[in-house]
């Protein structure tokens, strides 16, 4: 991800590839619709539970156990398994997007839930870190990518976790995006947000809005409006974070324009909000560590956006 004047930028997501019974490859590399019945993680004994910043913050330090996770990295690999071994596990459809970028066998992830139940909601990450921390003078270590990366895994798989599908008159795909992150020369040769623009060109139907999370665990958390986003969907989410108590971190001021994962999916004419802190000193740097994020962080958007699953859409 990069600033669409006149800086860079960054963005956050994860892989799979483990081919169980709940997990398949997307025929000819498409998203499909899908026709199978709808499907609900809250049973009929269990009761609806609240997004927990501390469950996410366990799959924050879950992804940053595994190391450098840039494309071609043992682990980014390891990640695209956990993701995929998460959704399955909380009962999502996993669907594994295929495709080759410049020689290299990327894949997007997609977990769907509710499907046919109603218009489609994408929730988007990505999973891939940087290659190279530009942004630490004379370094040629990758980034760890805690806030740049992992953060925003982490809220959809606890999304994953408690959100009350029967309560959501929608569709739902959480959508892991690869080759988001090493533009610029992150990797020689390579463009940003290449993994969210292959899933947007390959849709076969139309989402009714599109929500990314990119770098949100910052536990100096600052989530400006972004000038790419839909100003319609933005100012519901940010209404809606105000009516939690978050307004001192959903900011109400425009501060940046990003080139994100959100992008490929606005040109199509999905409505579609970046939620993003690229106040965050550490971008790009070596020092995007785990003691960066807060699970209180992590908490507020996802609380927020819980909220706005099952309480707002009609």
């Amino acid at each position: 991800m990069r600033l669409h004047a006149p800086a860079l930028l960054f963005a956050t997501c994860l892989i799979a590839m483990l081919l169980t019974p709940a997990c398949r490859p997307a025929a000819g590399g498409a998203i499909l619709g899908g026709s199978a019945p709808p499907r609900s993680r809250i049973g009929p004994t269990q009761e609806p539970q609240s997004f927990s910043g501390a469950e996410a913050m366990a799959h924050v330090a879950a992804q940053m156990a595994f190391g450098e996770r840039h494309p071609g990295s043992p682990g980014h690999q390891a990640t695209r398994d956990y993701i995929v071994e998460r959704l399955a596990a909380n009962g999502w459809e996993v669907e594994i997007q295929a495709f080759d970028y410049q020689g290299f066998g990327a894949q997007n992830l997609i977990g769907r839930a509710n499907v046919g139940v109603g218009p489609i909601v994408i929730l988007g990450a990505h999973y891939d870190t940087r290659r190279v921390a530009d942004q630490t003078p004379s370094s040629t270590a990758s980034v760890p990518g805690a806030v740049d990366g992992a953060s925003g895994v982490a809220v959809l798989l606890e999304l994953a976790r408690v959100a009350d599908l029967e309560a959501v008159p929608r569709e739902i795909w959480l959508a892991f995006f690869d080759i988001e992150d090493n533009g610029g020369g992150g990797i020689p040769g390579w463009d940003w947000i290449a993994g969210s623009s292959y899933m947007a060109e390959n849709l076969r139907v139309t989402p009714s809005a599109m929500v990314l999370v990119d770098m949100v665990g910052d536990a100096d958390q600052q989530l400006h409006l972004e000038g790419n986003s839909d100003p319609v969907l933005q100012a519901e989410i940010w209404r809606l974070a105000a009516e939690l108590g978050y307004d001192r971190f959903f900011l109400n001021s425009l501060r940046f324009t990003m080139i994100d994962d959100h992008v490929p999916f606005a040109r199509k004419g999905i409505p579609a909000v970046d939620i993003i802190d690229f106040d965050y000193p550490y971008w790009h740097t070596t020092e995007d560590t785990l003691d960066k994020v807060s699970p209180d962080s992590l908490e507020r958007v996802g609380h927020t956006l819980q909220v706005w699953l099952e309480q707002t859409l009609e």
